[in-house]
């Protein structure tokens, strides 16, 4: 029987040694990086880490100071005008015009891209569709919604159908159902293979939701990088919490488990736990054998928040400790 073998994805981006600094102050210290084709690849940081200066030097709107990076199999310093045709970008403001209409601003794009008219009207109207905006298509911007201005933003960014797209924090400020909107619409995007999504968001359930691989920058360095699952793993805080009638089965429970974590305040004990079913399966036998009775149990996994959390904060305070 001839085993088959998945085909290796092509680097949509690829990123060796990238550094740059703003006089003293280094924002991007010598990171590295590669993204396959036709997945999302989602960069997370605090405030300053360096995530917005990452993608204008990916989308060629500012030199690195050194490494070397290559978008869409081109490189960024020795192939602007190439690396540009092949990429869309979506800032963390809509770069939308107030005073033109939707359909305006996606005939507007198109004339950028040099399409003839025949097809602008085309694509533009493939656009509106697609983002649910044909209703609005004649009317002012201004007269838009927020989630609506950051879809038709999305929808000027196809205009040129690019092979890789810089979404720069998209849904800042956008309202909660604005926001799976537009999720669903990246989703989407990278379900035909055909466009790579380099994401930044400040959203850790954002990037959980859409991301394949996601890096963690702080301090200007790459300190972690995996898939979702991969980066939960590497952090502790898991947790089982067991809710009790009355004090004294909590005190009983305190005394068998004497790692937990008692609260007497709601009646509960968080005992450190793994998640497994094994771990679950322990405790619940314990109980069982002393005949103590739990009337609620939850079980609490680590998430992208403690992954965030426990990883930049030992970052600042390694910086803290070497200063």
């Amino acid at each position: 029987m001839t085993e088959t073998i998945a085909p290796t994805r092509s680097a949509a981006i690829s990123v060796a040694g990238l550094s740059k600094s703003y006089g003293d102050k280094v924002v991007l210290d010598g990171i590295d990086m590669t993204i396959p084709e036709g997945t999302v690849f989602a960069l997370l940081g605090p405030n300053g880490a360096g995530k917005t200066t990452a993608v204008q030097i990916l989308s060629t709107l500012i030199p690195a100071d050194g490494g070397e990076a290559r978008v869409a199999g081109h490189d960024v310093a020795a192939e602007g005008h190439a690396v540009r045709r092949a990429i869309g970008v979506t800032g963390q403001f809509s770069a939308v015009d107030n005073l033109l209409t939707g359909e305006e601003n996606l005939l507007l794009m198109a004339d950028l891209h040099h399409l003839d008219r025949a097809e602008g009207r085309r694509r533009a109207a493939e656009l509106l569709e697609r983002f649910d905006l044909t209703e609005s298509a004649k009317k002012p911007v201004s007269t838009y919604s927020g989630g609506m201005q950051r879809k038709l933003d999305l929808a000027m960014t196809l205009v040129g159908d690019p092979r890789v797209i810089f979404l720069d924090e998209p849904t800042t400020g956008l309202d909660p159902r604005s926001r799976h909107t537009m999720w669903e619409l990246i989703r989407d995007l990278v379900a035909t293979g055909r466009v790579t999504i380099f994401l930044t968001t400040q959203y850790l359930e954002e990037a959980d939701q859409l991301a394949d691989r996601i890096a963690v920058l702080d301090g200007g360095k790459l300190i972690a990088e995996g898939t979702p699952k991969e980066l939960k793993r590497r952090v502790p805080g898991g947790y089982i919490r067991l809710e009790f009638a009355d004090g004294d089965e909590l005190d009983t429970a305190t005394t068998l488990f004497d790692t937990g974590r008692r609260n007497d305040d709601d009646l509960t004990l968080e005992i450190p736990s793994d998640g497994s079913i094994a771990t679950i399966r322990a405790v619940l036998d314990v109980l069982d054998n002393t005949s103590v009775e739990a009337q609620n149990l939850t079980i609490h996994t680590p998430d992208l928040d403690d992954v965030f959390f426990a990883l930049t904060g030992r970052a600042k305070n390694e910086t803290e400790s070497a200063s």
